[in-house]
């Protein structure tokens, strides 16, 4: 045997061994994180909200066939249901909502003992934190695999239904990098460009009843709850995109999503300072794959439901700009964008993004993906004013971080942590 042959022999044993150490760590933790199953719970009615109110309305500026504003006035909307999808810049509307929920001191309805709530299986009322029937909460918004009735169970009538979707091609190109180790069936493919050597022949190395394959097909409809595994023209796909049509009031974009937020503030009467953001969980320019016209067309015919889904909501989402008023939207983006510019300069030492080794603070890490650190972070300016300094480190807090400064316990999600860190990739 060769040098070489004898390097990927064992090269290749390491790799199975490893993959069957971390797939038995799954199952494990998996096991360990399943929740109780409830025979029945009793139907008891949800208060019609636990929120306390703004004691003013504010003024909601509308324009009129003439552009010309007339004031009204609203009270911001404060019961919300975000349906978390993955891959959608999700975290980073995520912490909008945590300062909004703080700031208006609303009951998160969170997970227990892990950040989502026992994704992917279907979502139960009792995988709410101290759940009983008839208990009263504003906001849910971490991962789950959306299922409509429970929901309703929970939350109050009048809630506010939104979502993120991320064009397919894209979605996938970064699922696949994320959540590719995870997914056993990946593991035989040859080559350095497995993204690539996939798309060549997906129906080869796809398996449909393979361990975390969700992950990697039409992941958007599979996160609604639905069968991501369905033909094109199968009836259900369409009766599937009217189920989420008639749920969602607002869908917003990731391509758009300054565009996306000034729609969410009109429809939910939030101010200005509620939409404030710094991009979180980005990945490092190097570890994104740059999908030639070929590679995107396959992507998009491999996630066809997806890119379906995408495409009604694409059309949505512009029938509401253009009755919000484009010479409006472009007005309110531009002072959104120019605050943030302000709140980057205030917060964020060297104005960018860094590297996961070189950030400062622990507290400020990322989750990183296995076997590599591709997830950026910041760090916080050290001369920050007070007036400042609390909102700052606020905007910058990763998720785990601010679920756990939120009160949730994360045992699970730390463990699986340690576990990751432990593997020597």
């Amino acid at each position: 045997m060769t040098g070489k042959q004898g390097r990927q022999w064992r090269s290749m044993c390491k790799g199975l061994v490893l993959g069957t150490l971390l797939t038995s760590c799954m199952i494990l933790l998996y096991c360990l994180s399943t929740p109780q199953v409830h025979i029945s719970m009793p139907e008891v009615p949800v208060p019609y909200s636990c929120a306390h109110r703004p004691s003013q309305l504010r003024p909601r500026p509308t324009t009129n066939s003439s552009h010309q504003t007339h004031g009204q006035t609203c009270a911001p909307k404060v019961d919300i249901m975000f349906m978390k999808t993955h891959k959608t810049a999700s975290s980073t509307f995520l912490n909008i909502l945590f300062r909004f929920g703080e700031k208006h001191r609303l009951k998160f309805a969170f997970p227990d003992s892990r950040n989502d709530f026992f994704y992917p299986s279907l979502f139960e009322r009792s995988q709410v934190k101290d759940y009983r029937p008839g208990m009263c909460f504003n906001i849910i918004c971490n991962h789950m695999r959306f299922h409509a009735r429970e929901v309703a169970k929970l939350l109050p009538m009048d809630t506010s239904y939104i979502t993120i979707l991320r064009d397919p091609a894209e979605l996938f190109e970064s699922s696949f990098h994320y959540f590719g180790r995870l997914v056993p069936f990946t593991w035989k493919i040859p080559g350095d460009d497995k993204l690539t050597e996939f798309l060549r022949d997906p129906h080869y190395y796809f398996d449909p009843q393979g361990f975390n394959s969700f992950y990697l097909k039409n992941l958007l409809f599979f996160d609604f709850g639905q069968d991501n595994t369905l033909e094109l023209d199968d009836p259900q796909v369409e009766k599937g995109i009217k189920f989420i049509t008639d749920r969602f009031q607002l869908v917003m974009l990731v391509e758009y999503f300054e565009e996306s937020l000034i729609l969410l503030k009109d429809a939910l009467c939030w101010e200005m300072d509620d939409l404030l953001f710094f991009k979180l969980n980005a990945r490092k320019g190097s570890t994104v794959s740059k999908l030639t016209s070929e590679l995107r067309a396959r992507a998009l015919e491999w996630n066809a439901i997806d890119w379906k889904l995408y495409q009604h909501f694409n059309k949505t989402f512009w029938s509401k700009v253009r009755a919000y008023g484009q010479g409006r939207m472009a007005e309110d983006v531009a002072e959104l964008r120019r605050r943030n510019a302000e709140m980057t300069s205030i917060c964020i030492e060297g104005g960018r993004a860094v590297e996961a080794g070189s950030i400062q603070e622990t507290a400020m890490q990322p989750w990183q993906p296995i076997g590599e650190k591709s997830i950026m972070g910041y760090n916080l300016k050290k001369n920050v004013d007070k007036s400042h300094r609390k909102l700052c480190r606020k905007m910058l807090m990763p998720e785990l971080q601010y679920l756990t400064e939120l009160g949730v316990n994360l045992w699970i999600t730390k463990l699986w942590g340690h576990v990751r860190d432990i593997i020597n990739w």
